[in-house]
């Protein structure tokens, strides 16, 4: 297959994992019944404000709400007021947007229902952060777990032992109310609680898990925010809590959903694919060393997958940043990937964060090929030094092989995928 059919073809797969999470093809076959009271619509992440929108466009009856998205990514609502706030690391149109929130669910009633639009990205755009603890200190401790190798998992661990409104506290606000959650997954195994932070369902992690992750990586907090994990005053709400009985939630769009959209892409092409799993963790950089080896293997001795074909994978690595780069998990797993198979002839991969924001860029990823090594070293670019630099992205756009999307109004977590041409 010639390198412009593959690039070409690897993109194509890209956008059919986008267009498969779209809130506007999956959300309307998900709506509850109609309450006998008012339906409120609250939300938050990167994919909420589209969810609104599909939401608004189906539901029968009369609704209100209030959605925080990341700047860019609003939609058209009559109804829901869209904000726009700022991601991965939080600001004051966040905050007092989480305030409103609480506001606006006080004093429902049994026949009320509340609809949550959950997404990721939600944890840094709820920042509400509990007594004790500052906006600034919230910002300071998100960008130090960003850089700290902390998984998804731990790093919303700490984010909802800190906050006011995660960790099922939104949901308990909203009591008496009927609650419906609507789950557009970002993280590995699909689990609500870990879909921004998991402001409406109940969490069973506890402050001690918060405090011995934050001493397993070594990060950076404020003396005070760790008082107050320690009195137990930041204890979430848990299973069972009698504030949070009548709780539904649906996912609505899946990491495992988009890389099934690729995979047609790629068997209408003629490709077999194989499917490498969907909750993929670790560090970015060993991943696509491990990548590498099995590529490899393929292309040279037809095991365990006979070439051509296509690897599939998702889930969402780390990336611990030591150097001066600017991280991306993506681009430093595609760095990673293209050292390892050392210009290999036939290997075609990309890696993209199906939002469109690997890491702290609005850069979904990279795509790489045979060349790739060799045009770096012509531009006297030294990938190594590039990798250990935690600087995939200014590696990649000086080769201009980054791949832009711009905003795509959803979040499914990261899609990988490795053309074997030969």
């Amino acid at each position: 297959m010639q390198a412009d059919r593959a690039r070409a073809l690897l993109r194509d797969m890209f956008r059919a994992a986008i267009d498969a999470a779209q809130p506007g093809r999956t959300l309307a076959r998900h709506l509850p019944p109609p309450p006998k009271g008012r339906t409120i619509v609250i939300g938050a992440g990167k994919a909420s404000a589209a969810m609104a929108s599909a939401f608004e466009a189906a539901w029968p009856g009369p609704l209100e709400g209030l959605v925080v998205t990341r700047y860019g990514y609003a939609a058209d609502c009559s109804r829901i007021d869209i904000v726009e706030a700022a991601h991965p690391v939080p600001d004051e149109a966040g905050f007092h947007a989480a305030h409103r929130m609480l506001e606006l669910v006080s004093n429902l009633t049994e026949d009320d229902l509340v609809i949550c639009l959950i997404s990721g990205g939600g944890s840094s755009l709820l920042p509400l952060p509990l007594p004790g603890i500052s906006l600034e200190d919230k910002q300071a401790i998100n960008h130090a777990l960003l850089r700290s190798g902390a998984t998804i998992t731990e790093m919303n661990c700490v984010r909802r032992h800190l906050s006011a409104i995660k960790g099922g506290r939104l949901a308990a606000a909203c009591h008496p109310a009927r609650v419906c959650n609507l789950l557009l997954s970002d993280v590995p195994g699909d689990d609500p609680i870990d879909i921004a932070s998991g402001p409406t369902v109940p969490d069973p992690t506890t402050c001690a898990d918060a405090i011995a992750i934050i001493r397993r990586y070594g990060i950076d907090v404020p003396p005070h925010a760790l008082t107050v994990l320690a009195s137990g005053a930041a204890e979430t709400v848990k299973p069972g809590d009698p504030r949070l009985p009548e709780i539904r939630s649906t996912l609505i769009a899946t990491p495992r959903m988009a890389l099934e959209a690729a995979s047609r892409v790629a068997r209408d092409a003629g490709l077999p694919v194989h499917m490498l799993g969907d909750a993929i963790e670790g560090e970015a950089r060993d991943v696509g060393k491990v990548m590498g080896g099995i590529a490899l293997e393929v292309a040279r001795h037809g095991q365990p997958f006979t070439a051509p074909c296509v690897l599939l994978s998702g889930g969402e690595t780390t990336v611990t940043v030591r150097g001066k780069g600017r991280g991306g998990r993506n681009v430093e797993y595609l760095l990673s990937l293209a050292l390892t198979l050392r210009g290999e002839a036939g290997i075609h991969a990309i890696a993209g964060d199906t939002d469109g924001v690997d890491g702290q860029e609005e850069i979904a990823g990279a795509i790489t090929g045979p060349d790739t090594l060799a045009r770096a070293w012509q531009l006297g670019i030294r990938p190594h030094d590039a990798l250990s630099d935690n600087d995939g992205h200014g590696f990649f756009e000086a080769l201009g092989d980054a791949v832009v999307t711009g905003p795509t109004l959803t979040n499914v977590n990261d899609f990988r995928a490795i053309l074997i041409a030969r």
